[in-house]
This record gives C-alpha cells, sequence and structure tokens, in this order.
C-alpha cells in the first residue's frame, strides 16, 4: 500500500498535489523533489508509480517480487539502489531481514519496503527535522536511509558477539560442554551469521560506488547523487566495512567454537571408550577363572583341596585390585 506521499522544498514538506503526475510537475517547477513510500505494493498500486515516474520495467519487477541482493543498478532515467535492513530478535536469538527498494531520481524518491521490520516514518521524520539536510534533495533521503540500516547492523553485530560470548562459555564450561543441545546451538548461530552477512557483504560494492571509488571499474560518478554527499557515503561505507570485519571475525570463533566442541566431544568419547575397556578387562579375569573351573573335568588342579574355593577367590580379588590400580594410575578410571 502506499505509506505517504510528500512535496519537499528547501527542506520542508509542504502542501501539494495529491495525484504523482501533478506532485512531480511541481515539485520540479518549484525546484523541489517527490517522495513517495510504498509497503508491499500490489502490482495494480506499483504500476500507477512506475507509469507516473517512468521507472525502468526490470527495476519494476525486482521491487515488486522482492528476495533480492543488496545491489546498485543505473538506468537512464533513475537509479535503483536495494538494501536489506536486519532486524535481530534477543528472546529467540535470530536474525531476521527485510528489503528496502529506493528509486532516486532527479526529483523523486519512491521507497518500496518489503518485511515487518521497522518503517522508514522514524527517518522521514528525523529528515524533516533537519531542513539543512534535506534541502540537498533526495540524495539525502538515500544518504539517511542508507546510514540508519547500517548503524542498525552495527547494533546487531554487537548483539551477535554478546551471544557469541555466552555461547563461548557454556562449551568451555565443565560439565556443560558436551551438552547434546550445544552443537545445535552452534549451528543455527552460525545460520543466523550467514543470514547477516547475506544483507552486509553484497552492500559494500554500492557504497563504495556511492562514496565514489577513485579506481577500479567503477570510478565514474554515480548519476541522480550529489557529488558534495561523497564524504557522507564514505562514512557509511567505512561503518559498513567494521561491520563485515565484525561478521568474518563471528564467523572464524563460531567455527573454532564448533571445532572445539566436536574435539571436547571426541576427547570424551575416548575417556569413556577407555573407562569401559579398563572395566571390561577387569570382567575378564574373573569371568575366565570363573569358566575354567565351571567345566565339568575331574582332572582339574587343586580340584579337590579344602582351601581351593576360598584360594581361587582371593587370586581373583588380588588382580582385580592391582587392575583397578593400574588403571586408576593411568587415568583410565
Amino acid at each position: 500500500m502506499i505509506v505517504d506521499c510528500g512535496i519537499y522544498q528547501d527542506g520542508h514538506r509542504r502542501e501539494g498535489p495529491t495525484d504523482f503526475s501533478d506532485a512531480l510537475a511541481d515539485a520540479r517547477a518549484a525546484g523541489g523533489f517527490v517522495w513517495v513510500g510504498l509497503h508491499e505494493p500490489t502490482e495494480k498500486e506499483f504500476g500507477l508509480v512506475s507509469e507516473e515516474f517512468a521507472l525502468h520495467p526490470l527495476a519494476v519487477e525486482d521491487a515488486l517480487k522482492a528476495h533480492q541482493r543488496p545491489k546498485l543498478e543505473i538506468y537512464d532515467d533513475s537509479l535503483f539502489v536495494v538494501l536489506k535492513p536486519v532486524m535481530y530478535e534477543p528472546r529467540s536469538d535470530t536474525v531476521s531481514t527485510g528489503e528496502i527498494m529506493i528509486f532516486l531520481g532527479d526529483s523523486f524518491v519512491v521507497t518500496v519496503r518489503h518485511g515487518e521490520g521497522d518503517g522508514l516514518a522514524a527517518v522521514r521524520h528525523r529528515l524533516e527535522q533537519e531542513p539543512e539536510m534535506l534541502g540537498k534533495g533526495p540524495t539525502a533521503v538515500l544518504y539517511a536511509i542508507a546510514d540508519t540500516s547500517v548503524d542498525h547492523y552495527l547494533d546487531v553485530a554487537t548483539e551477535l558477539q554478546t551471544d557469541l560470548e555466552e555461547l563461548e562459555t557454556e562449551v568451555f564450561t565443565p560439565d556443560r560442554g558436551g551438552s547434546r543441545h550445544t552443537a545445535s546451538r552452534i549451528y543455527n548461530f552460525k545460520r543466523q551469521i550467514t543470514e547477516f552477512r547475506r544483507a552486509t557483504g553484497p552492500l559494500a560494492l554500492p557504497m563504495s560506488r556511492l562514496a565514489g571509488a577513485s579506481t577500479g571499474t567503477f570510478a565514474t560518478a554515480v548519476p541522480f547523487v550529489d557529488d558534495k554527499a561523497r564524504p557522507f557515503f564514505r562514512d557509511v561505507s567505512d561503518h559498513l566495512t567494521r561491520v563485515n570485519e565484525s561478521v568474518e571475525g563471528l564467523d572464524r570463533l563460531v567455527s573454532d567454537i564448533l571445532s572445539a566442541h566436536l574435539a571436547q566431544i571426541s576427547v570424551q568419547q575416548n575417556d569413556d571408550m577407555r573407562k569401559i575397556s579398563a572395566w571390561a578387562a577387569m570382567a575378564a579375569i574373573p569371568t575366565m577363572i570363573a569358566g575354567i573351573y565351571g567345566m565339568n573335568f575331574d582332572h582339574m588342579p587343586e580340584l579337590h583341596w579344602l582351601w581351593s574355593y576360598p584360594a581361587v577367590i582371593v587370586v581373583m580379588a588380588v588382580l582385580e585390585v592391582l587392575l583397578y590400580r593400574t588403571f586408576k594410575r593411568r587415568g583410565w578410571l
């Protein structure tokens, strides 16, 4: 649905026509711009917007279907940017992502949001409280949305770091590292990091292009973006680099924790096997002696001797004690 449609001139919102075409013409005539916000629009709803603002059909298709990677695409009449805001649920320790598609033109901004995450109302309200920033035109809207998303990435990375420390404590705490649920928790945590990485990793190149990369294939300026905004996008790009480095560090640490957990399980299983083997060896001696004397032969050593039975019992007890002390000294029991 269409959430909001506002006309901005000199950094202030003003009243204007509600029709998209008239609003765009009015904004261009006054030197301002139009900001249209939509949330999971239907094909019919977005068809009206795309027709009025002459949006490229390929970008329109991406905006309707969603499930896109973060990217930056340049068309003749507009710029198309995809961001993936990240939400963190502390109760379930899960990471979920939404999508924000931004169409940027010479006098308009169209934002399309998918998912249940925080809307853009807070960003719009904050910009309306900063007329100087909003007066820089559609570029200010793109910067504010990107900056808000990346700053939230930092918060999520901090939450994940806290969860990882708790998981690490659980793994290396005696009598808890071998819990049957620990491996599933580690695997689930790794999945959350992977989901987080899908949102942050691909965004590095678009932010680098918006910041004005001085070398490489994308060294040319991005159209519809004010050159004076490059330092701001460089700041966002620096924050994003910190996030990506943090995500890489988290991924390596959780892999190390999983390896340590598996090693602990292996050591514990070896200890168990040694204990089982030791007890089996101790049980083998009396079993062997009893098995020999259980055979029905007349001619057996000391069979008719008065003290045969107590002597055999004593021999078995002495041998059991010797084996027990030997295994205990070697750490098998």
